[in-house]
């Protein structure tokens, strides 16, 4: 009886465990670990402050036909603690912004993370494109990325590759204006994202915020709040 009472108590302190979110941008003390990070030096940079927003501490994002990421490095057990939450909010959506085209492809905010597949999965056509684009651009070029997005005319559920490369997945949250103006809770099952669009055996390594206009011209501001990992069974912990 002893020995079977233990083993359910180390089980259910383990679930326990499991359970804990995982914090990877709470900002209330500062943004410890992550960074601007330019894409080009042709680029105009987005700007990044720490802000009280209506009560959350935040990123604020503010674009200016600009783009650049603010990010940080992440080591995850996905299988552990595989949904994302976090909240967010821009004040309006984009107005040419068409994540269909090159030209359109701006979004009023974005969360973008960024993962390395197993060798295997990358083709030997693929590693040459990567290492082309490497070269270029340097190692913020990720085997494979998600982009969540806030857009302007594609529905929510709306999944493409991006206009410029399908290492990329672009998923709509939120689009138009509806809920512009508001913070707006999200919550996401990475885990089942990433495999569903480029298999098993993802391992993310980058998560990043941006809002783009470099492409449109057009001007943007987001927030971005309170990003933590939980595992499939638990609430996500915004904080009251």
């Amino acid at each position: 009886m002893h020995r079977t009472l233990s083993t359910v108590l180390c089980g259910l302190s383990t679930l326990a465990a499991v359970a804990e979110p995982v914090w990877v941008g709470r900002f209330e003390g500062g943004a410890a670990g992550w960074r601007d990070v330019s894409l080009s030096k042709s680029l105009t940079p987005t700007r990044y402050v720490l802000r009280d927003w209506d009560g959350v501490a935040a990123i604020e994002a503010r674009a200016e036909r600009s783009m650049s990421l603010y990010a940080r490095p992440l080591t995850l057990d996905l299988a552990a603690t595989p949904m994302l939450c976090w909240r967010w909010r821009v004040d309006a959506p984009l107005v040419k912004a068409d994540l269909a085209t090159k030209a359109g492809d701006d979004y009023a905010a974005r969360v973008y993370v960024s993962f390395t597949l197993p060798p295997e999965r990358i083709d030997f056509g693929t590693r040459l494109q990567l290492g082309v684009a490497r070269k270029i651009w340097g190692d913020v070029v990720p085997d494979a990325a998600l982009n969540y997005v806030w857009d302007n005319r594609y529905p929510v559920g709306t999944v493409r590759p991006n206009a410029y490369t399908d290492r990329t997945r672009m998923l709509v949250l939120q689009s138009g204006a509806q809920r512009a103006g508001a913070w707006v809770s999200e919550r996401r099952d990475l885990a089942a994202d990433v495999e569903a669009a480029f298999g098993a055996g993802a391992r993310p390594s980058q998560l990043a915020v941006a809002s783009d206009t470099d492409n449109t011209g057009e001007s943007a501001r987001a927030g971005f709040a309170d990003f933590h990992f939980v595992a499939r069974d638990a609430a996500c912990a915004f904080p009251t």
